[in-house]
């Protein structure tokens, strides 16, 4: 039986699809011709007038209205989206229904799981730990967990922190995932202890040499986190709360642990499968460090902290954003895009890039993005996981992705942007 206690709370079944890495295995790059989702009633709401104001020149309250609209126009459920500044209140937006088959509107800070999003806190505790000496980046993987990483060519002897932090581990995910509705309801209460899912991964050989290649892999934070307790002496979801969460007051960020449910409010979460069925999947466990539930303003408030360097002295912020290349699958979804320790840096049309980490699990997929000096933040939340094509993936990716550039850039939406 699954603890309540997200110290103790093992692993729920996931893995990344190589398509997003934020995904479960269920969310695999799939192939299957589905039919089109049919979208129960939708409707759009915004703040009052003097809730809002212009989060960058040129773009405001309706720009930011019109991209959350166009994401809910391919087949999303609902849609939040919240766009931060250093002056002003922020501007926010949402578009579609919190559940299907009601009128009842997404809330505008409703909660989600952050998911992979949470896996650039962990990296923010590692090197906050390398800051105070108490690791190295170049620390191996068998110095601080012994013999656990070892046999089928995976060598723990070989493999970094820092490879670990910017997935060139090689280290293969393999954990159950969910194809099927059914077995959705069948398993979404599965649970894996931490060493269940490193062992999963061993028994395969490495996708790559360590330091050779990119592959997003869950497991590897696995492995961070067990890290993270092992030279702290503390639970690793008790140093991201101690060392970031509460200083920076990010009181709507948590984690469940055996509790499958979200707290109030919330838009419910719906997958769609390459069968086209369209199910609920809002009730589930989810594993850590993708287990994190959080609202658009907590996550704001982290990259701003990030990025306006209150987390990290500059010289390890820098060695955070020091980045590599993903892999050509990935780059379908983040062109031109490269990985850091824990962050993902993608280029602004306006010119310069940005930083940011997008989750996605069990039907919440967010995008969100940072300026370099973190003066600018924009979190998008969307309640649907588009799984029928790979297409429809796709564009749902790509209209997140516009709504954040839109946002950072200051840029106003025309038609032809939706």
């Amino acid at each position: 039986m699954a603890s309540t206690d997200p110290a103790s709370a093992p692993h729920h079944r996931n893995t990344p699809s190589p398509a997003r890495p934020a995904r479960r295995r269920h969310r695999r790059w799939l192939v299957v011709a589905a039919a089109a989702l049919a979208v129960g009633t939708a409707v759009a709401s915004r703040l009052p007038a003097d809730e809002h104001e212009a989060a960058a020149p040129g773009y405001g309250q309706d720009d930011l209205s019109r991209d959350t609209e166009a994401i809910r126009a391919l087949g999303i459920t609902g849609v939040q989206a919240r766009v931060t500044t250093g002056a002003g209140r922020d501007l926010v937006a949402t578009s579609g229904v919190a559940e299907v088959g009601t009128g009842r509107p997404v809330p505008r800070n409703g909660y989600f799981r952050m998911a992979s999003t949470g896996k650039a806190l962990v990296a923010t505790v590692v090197l906050q730990l390398v800051d105070e000496g108490k690791l190295a980046l170049d620390d191996t993987v068998d110095r601080r967990l012994p013999g656990l990483v070892h046999g089928n060519g995976n060598d723990g002897r070989r493999i970094t922190i820092r490879d670990l932090l910017r997935h060139t581990s090689g280290l293969h995910d393999d954990l159950p995932g969910f194809a099927t509705p059914q077995e959705y309801y069948a398993h979404r209460y599965d649970t894996y202890t931490p060493q269940e899912i490193v062992a999963r991964a061993i028994r395969h050989r490495p996708d790559f040499a360590p330091g050779d290649g990119w592959g997003y892999s869950n497991t590897g934070y696995v492995l961070l986190d067990m890290i993270i307790e092992k030279v702290t002496n503390h639970p690793w979801h008790q140093e991201v709360e101690e060392r970031i969460l509460r200083p920076l007051g990010m009181h709507h960020t948590y984690l469940p642990g055996g509790t499958p449910t979200l707290r109030r409010p919330h838009a419910n979460a719906y997958e769609v499968y390459p069968s086209g069925e369209r199910a609920d999947v809002t009730r589930v466990i989810v594993p850590d460090p993708g287990g994190y539930v959080s609202v658009t303003a907590d996550v704001n408030r982290f990259f701003q902290a990030l990025l306006g360097g209150e987390l990290l002295p500059r010289a390890r912020l820098a060695e955070m954003q020091d980045t590599v290349p993903v892999n050509e699958e990935m780059r379908a979804f983040w062109p031109d895009g490269r990985y850091g320790l824990g962050l993902v840096n993608r280029p602004l049309s306006c010119g310069g890039s940005y930083w940011g980490h997008e989750g996605g699990e069990s039907g919440y997929i967010t995008l969100n993005g940072a300026t370099r000096d973190g003066g600018r933040t924009v979190t998008v939340s969307m309640s649907t996981a588009l799984g029928d094509s790979p297409g429809n993936t796709l564009r749902q990716e790509q209209a997140a992705s516009r709504l954040v550039d839109h946002a950072l850039c200051g840029t106003p939406v025309t038609a032809q942007d939706t």
